[in-house]
């Protein structure tokens, strides 16, 4: 409508300026009305804030079923929410928690735990994102945060509903620290309309409101939204272990064919470090690599190249030369090799297919790091990760920047070692310890690690070019192949 408005006059002055009138006053008048339609229009936008929060879905079909691999977590939350729906804990006292924090990687499942818990308590649910609280108006903020908690007492008496659920994802954004962002207060006016919120949840309302907040980084959080009264529970949702990998696994693979040589408990085992996402993205692609066959069925070998995928990228055809593929052949070998020396039964794939984001690699399955890690635990990992650079020397008689990342890692490691006190050094404050004495330490440890890990390979000399011809004859083994190769 404007758009036309402005062709319109623009059209008027074109044809008053060719008759020869002076068209001065009315370019000033249009800039004048122009000014006043937009302050208008910024006024209707601050007090109708709330119709920008978006209303993503009143009802929850969502149960607690649906959330696989986080039985700690559900446990938690539910139990919250049975303080917060009932009065079974008032005679000895117990008071209903104010809000409910759920902090944990991304792809780990908070915001399908939330519209569980909507479901669970049979609320009404409203959901916003943190970034939508945050204008460059002043005020928008604290009238979009008023407007939400508004909304889901409307929306519960719509839908009949005694209760709702006020879910805020990236809590960070709208929570964090007051005062960081000095030159825009619009973010301290919105945290300080959450926190008057907040306060203002009481039992005696019409409308009972569960406050659910989800963030992966809830050490930006301000002080006062964790206060007891506000957030009184945080619910560390982490990564699955393998149990829950499995049930993850089998949540996602229910209703696809599965051939008769799937075994997901093998693929839990060698998805170590995947989330909630990634599990449900690799079912995905496993089916897609079954349609892309024409098979009618998923096979294991669609799950192990979707695991690929999914952690590594798409294969890169042709990039590596014959004389680059053997190197990164004898690179790959050396770190199985080693990593099954140290520890026994761990290599799950040796492969030297190219991908986006490496030219080859081992997978290791999932074993139980001590929670207690000792020097020589450290120093072992420190040796895997070497054992790479050390087999193309040992061979090529030189190293290539294909071993750059590992050394990053094993400086880390080593790094880890100095701070516990468990280097020459002893126990120290690696605030107070000279730099250059601390890159030292730090080369000498992972000298000492490469040398003993450069004289084992050479011990296994035969072992490591025998495996490296089939791996580059093949491309990728298994483990077990990798340990028949080993042993025979």
């Amino acid at each position: 409508m404007k758009e036309t408005a402005a062709a319109v006059l623009v059209a008027a002055l074109t044809v008053m300026a060719f008759n020869g009138v002076n068209i001065l006053p009315y370019i000033l008048v249009s800039v004048i009305g122009l000014m006043l339609v937009t302050r208008f229009e910024l006024l209707d936008n601050i007090s109708n804030g709330g119709k920008h929060i978006k209303d993503k879905g009143a009802l929850s079909e969502i149960s607690f079923d649906a959330v696989g691999g986080q039985d700690d977590a559900k446990h938690d939350l539910m139990e919250a929410l049975s303080l917060l729906q009932s009065s079974r804990g008032s005679k000895l006292g117990v008071k209903p928690l104010g809000g409910i924090l759920l902090q944990g990687p991304p792809g780990t499942g908070k915001t399908l735990m939330a519209r569980a818990a909507a479901n669970y308590t049979d609320s009404v649910f409203v959901a916003a994102a943190g970034s939508e609280f945050v204008e460059m108006y002043a005020g928008v903020g604290a009238k979009r945060v008023r407007d939400l908690f508004s909304k889901a007492r409307r929306l519960a008496r719509r839908y009949g509903k005694d209760s709702a659920l006020v879910f805020i994802d990236e809590m960070d954004v709208v929570g964090a620290k007051r005062g960081k962002v000095e030159s825009h207060m619009e973010y301290d006016q919105t945290l300080n309309q959450l926190l008057v919120e907040l306060d203002g949840i009481e039992d005696r309302q019409e409308v009972k409101l569960f406050v659910l907040g989800a963030t992966n980084r809830a050490d930006l959080l301000d002080d006062a939204l964790l206060r007891p009264g506000r957030f009184d529970r945080i619910v560390d949702i982490g990564l699955p272990d393998l149990d829950g990998r499995l049930a993850i696994l089998g949540i996602h693979c229910q209703g696809k064919p599965l051939g008769s040589d799937v075994d997901l408990e093998d693929i839990a085992h060698q998805t170590y470090g995947f989330s909630g996402a990634h599990l449900a993205n690799l079912a995905n692609e496993a089916a897609i690599q079954a349609m892309r066959r024409g098979d009618e069925c998923i096979c294991q070998k669609d799950f192990l190249e979707s695991i690929d995928k999914v952690q590594l990228g798409s294969v890169r055809e042709g990039l590596l030369s014959a004389a680059e593929k053997q190197r990164v052949a004898i690179h790959e070998s050396g770190h199985a090799l080693i990593s099954e020396i140290f520890f026994p039964g761990s290599v799950s794939t040796v492969t030297v297919v190219p991908r986006s984001k490496t030219l080859g690699f081992i997978r290791q399955k999932e074993t139980v790091s001590p929670v207690l890690q000792t020097e020589s635990y450290l120093k072992k990992q420190l040796s895997v990760l070497l054992a790479g650079g050390a087999a193309e020397e040992l061979v090529f008689g030189e190293r290539s920047t294909g071993a750059a990342n590992d050394y990053q890692r094993a400086a880390e490691i080593s790094e880890n070692i100095i701070a516990h006190g468990l280097s020459r050094l002893g126990i120290i404050n690696m605030n107070y310890v000279d730099k250059g004495k601390l890159s030292l330490t730090s080369s000498e440890i992972i000298e000492e690690s490469r040398a003993k890990v450069a004289d084992l390979l050479a011990g296994q000399r035969a072992v490591l070019d025998a495996i490296a011809v089939i791996l580059a004859e093949r491309e990728r083994i298994s483990g077990e192949e990798f340990r028949r190769i080993m042993h025979n």
